[in-house]
C-alpha cells in the first residue's frame, strides 16, 4: 500500500534505537525525509547511517541533542522548522518505588514525557494547518490504559499528555485542516526499555531476568514481545494519507495483553 507521504518531512525523537528507530525506518522506506534526534551522538550516527543505506533519494539528518531542553529544541529548529510529521519519543523515566521519588524526580519525568511533546506540538502544529497536512504521533505507553506499579513516573506524566491531546486534537482549526494528533501506546516490545523494566522486576521479586521475561510473555496472548519494525509500521500508517480520519486516539499495540472492552 502506498501511504501517500513520500517527500514529506518528519521529525523523529529518540530515534537512535528501539521504537523511535523503528518509526524512522518505516518512514524512510515510504520515501519520507527524516530528521532524527537522540542524546547519544555515536548511536545516533550509527542509526543515521542505517537509514541512509535504505533511503532512496530522501534526506536523513541527525541532531545529537537533548530534545527535552529549550536549547535542544532550538538546535533542531535551527536546521528545519516546517515538519509535516512529528513523532515525539523522549524515552520513559526509570522504574521504582514512588516513596523514593522527590519533587525534582517528578518534575524531570513530567518535563520529558508531557511538557516536551506539548512544546513540539506547539512549535509545529500551526504550520501543518496552514499547509493542509500534519501528523503528530506521541509514543506513550500501554501503562496509560493499564498502569504498572513500578512505572509510576511514566503513568503520571504520560496520562497528563493523554489528557492534553484529547482536547487539542479535536480543535476544528486543526482537525478540519488535515492535522491529526494521536498517541501510539506500546505494550511489551523487545527494547532496552523493556529490559530495564524486567531488571527492576527481577530485583523486586528475586527471580532471574529470564524467568521474569518468560512470565511476562505468558501474560500476552501473542506469547511474545513485539518488534520495533512492527511498531514502526503502525506509526507509518498513522502518519499516512489513509489515516486522516483517525484523530485524538490512543492506539494500543500490545499483542492483545490489555483486556479493554468490546
Amino acid at each position: 500500500m502506498d501511504l501517500g507521504i513520500a517527500g514529506k518531512w518528519a521529525l523523529v525523537g529518540g530515534a537512535s534505537k528501539g521504537l523511535g528507530f523503528g518509526c524512522a525506518q518505516a518512514l524512510v522506506r515510504e520515501g519520507v525525509n527524516v530528521l532524527i534526534v537522540a542524546r547519544g551522538a555515536e548511536a545516533l550516527q550509527a542509526a543515521a547511517d542505517k537509514l541512509k543505506a535504505e533511503a532512496r533519494g530522501t534526506e536523513v539528518l541527525a541532531v545529537a541533542t537533548d530534545i527535552t531542553t529549550p536549547a535542544g529544541r532550538e538546535a533542531i529548529f535551527a536546521l528545519r522548522r516546517d515538519f509535516d510529521i512529528v513523532v515525539t519519543n523522549a524515552g520513559g523515566p526509570p522504574p521504582g518505588d514512588f516513596r523514593d521519588w522527590d519533587r525534582d524526580t517528578w518534575i524531570k519525568a513530567v518535563d520529558a514525557n508531557m511538557l516536551t511533546p506539548i512544546e513540539l506540538i506547539k512549535a509545529t502544529v500551526d504550520g501543518m494547518a496552514e499547509r493542509g497536512f500534519g501528523r503528530i504521533i506521541n509514543i506513550t505507553s500501554s501503562a496509560v490504559k493499564a498502569p504498572i506499579d513500578i512505572l509510576g513516573l511514566s503513568n503520571g506524566a504520560r496520562s497528563g499528555l493523554t489528557g492534553f491531546v484529547a482536547g487539542v486534537a479535536r480543535n476544528p482549526k486543526l482537525a478540519a485542516r488535515g492535522v491529526t494528533i494521536n498517541n501510539l501506546l506500546p505494550g511489551a516490545f523487545d527494547t532496552d526499555r523493556l529490559k530495564a523494566t524486567m531488571v527492576g522486576a527481577s530485583q523486586k521479586t528475586g527471580q532471574s531476568i529470564d524467568a521474569v521475561a518468560e512470565a511476562r510473555k505468558k501474560t500476552i496472548p501473542a506469547q511474545r514481545f513485539g518488534t520495533s519494525e512492527e511498531f514502526g509500521a503502525i506509526c507509518a500508517f498513522l502518519c499516512s494519507q489513509h489515516a486522516g480520519y483517525m484523530n485524538g486516539q490512543n492506539v494500543l499495540a500490545d499483542g492483545g495483553a490489555y483486556p479493554g472492552t468490546y
